[in-house]
């Protein structure tokens, strides 16, 4: 019997007394009874709506009608077809604005739409623990390929072109590949584990994974372009922002980039046993109000922090984070400064922040993302006492673009122009995607842009063949 409830099956989740102590997940996923029951919930709608909210168009209706008949393997390679990193997507994406936004059920009043991110995370992590098969694709294409960043983009990129044949050689700059999702997104949301496995599965279908590599300081883009008939760029947007306000370079101010990479990349969260120290005071302060916000805000609090306040220059209503992560974020002692904005930090004598001065903000006309605009309220001044500031409010393009590609056309905030339906750059061959496209914007946005790339990378091929 099918399961009309109104409400998604609830999940268990660790107490916030627990898990601001420590970087484990804050759940852990479906049980196989509650992944059915919510699997029941489905309609099956034959326009599927819920697809066209998809940015990889994962067979949704699929992948959850298998759930429904307990057929996981089945479900699983639905799944896979269209999305090589289902686990990591089932815990990061943000479903309720994408697909979950788009569903029938939660179109019925009072109800709430299927889970499908919880049910996503939980086919791929039952297919993790039940054992992943190897697939390794056989090269039967003349073409090589150069991926450059293995992000999100670029994983999406080197497995679309493994699976049609093609030999992929895939660069990354640091030790370990993943990008965000291995230096941004901290274990509490997104296990490394998780990470590693899935790029195993990518590895696996026979892409070449070379770390610790520069493209245009390690090896020069030139010998890239003699040696690959095709490159793609998708190495991100990562690179330190600041507000620049007075005493940004005082002692104890961080950028979240830096934070963030410290702790995940380089697990500070577990010195001294891992070699990077982070130094964290005891009363910090977060300026943001995303999901990289909520991410640097909770993992202080991990760290030891006795206090943690977001300053966020707009109100709850305008906040960019995922529901979900601001909820957690309450819930585990996070507080929050509605309508504030830093405008200098205060030094100590030892040359460290000390504390922050607030201008207080009014919500004006709606700007270019249709949230109202903060306007600063003349006179209305505030100071709040800390001892370490964390500013989320987002990357810029890494300089070594125009340092490195001069070739490559790019728009006056430094990222990459490319043709919309094919993401070629104004260089013949040379392809780029993801947040060094379009700036800050979500896992599977990078990755719905690796899948439109790897398409106009094999157009390409074809047609100069």
């Amino acid at each position: 019997m099918l399961n009309r409830s109104k409400q998604k099956t609830k999940l268990t989740e660790r107490s916030p007394e627990d898990r601001r102590k420590d970087f484990l997940e804050v759940n852990d996923g479906y049980t196989f009874t509650e992944a059915v029951s919510e699997a029941d919930r489905c309609l099956q709608c034959r326009n599927a709506p819920c697809i066209q909210g998809c940015p990889v168009a994962i067979d949704i209706p699929g992948f959850i009608k298998a759930i429904q008949e307990k057929d996981l393997e089945r479900s699983w390679e639905i799944l896979y077809t269209t999305n090589q990193l289902p686990a990591i997507c089932g815990r990061v994406c943000p479903q309720e604005k994408q697909c979950e936004e788009r569903c029938t059920v939660g179109k019925i009043k009072d109800s709430e739409p299927v889970a499908i991110g919880r049910l996503e995370r939980f086919t791929a992590d039952w297919k993790r623990k039940a054992g992943f098969t190897p697939v390794t694709i056989e090269v039967t294409k003349p073409e090589k390929i150069a991926v450059v960043g293995s992000g999100p983009a670029g994983l999406t990129v080197a497995s679309e072109l493994a699976k049609n044949g093609y030999a992929v050689d895939l660069f990354e700059a640091l030790h370990a590949p993943g990008g965000v999702l291995t230096y941004g997104i901290p274990e509490f949301r997104l296990p490394k584990e998780i990470v590693r496995a899935e790029i195993e599965g990518i590895r696996q279908l026979g892409v070449s994974l070379r770390t610790d590599l520069i493209v245009g300081k390690t090896i020069y883009f030139d010998e890239i372009r003699q040696k690959y008939r095709a490159v793609f760029l998708g190495i991100g947007a990562g690179a330190p922002k600041f507000m620049g306000v007075s005493g940004t370079n005082l002692n104890g101010i961080f950028s979240a980039s830096e934070f963030l990479t410290r702790v995940n990349l380089m697990k500070a969260f577990r010195f001294p046993y891992a070699d990077t120290p982070i130094t964290i005071g005891k009363h910090v302060i977060v300026v943001g109000g995303g999901n990289v916000a909520m991410d640097a805000a909770r993992s202080a609090m991990r760290l030891g922090a006795q206090t943690v306040t977001i300053v966020y220059r707009r109100t709850e209503t305008e906040l960019p984070a995922r529901w979900e992560e601001y909820h957690h974020a309450i819930e585990e002692g996070i507080r929050f400064m509605w309508l504030s904005n830093p405008i200098a930090y205060l030094p100590g004598p030892d040359f460290r922040v000390t504390g922050a001065r607030i201008q207080k903000m009014g919500l004006g006309d709606p700007d270019a993302s249709g949230r109202r605009k903060p306007v600063p309220l003349p006179g209305v001044e505030e100071t709040l006492d800390c001892d370490c500031v964390i500013e989320a409010i987002g990357q810029s393009a890494h300089r070594i673009l125009s340092e490195g590609f001069k070739e490559v056309r790019l728009n006056r905030y430094g990222y990459i122009e490319v043709d919309p339906e094919t993401l070629m750059t104004s260089v013949p061959g040379v392809f780029a995607g993801g947040d060094i496209v379009t700036g800050a914007a979500t896992v599977i946005e990078a990755m719905g842009a690796g899948k439109t790339a790897a398409k106009g990378i094999m157009r390409y091929l074809t047609a100069i063949a």
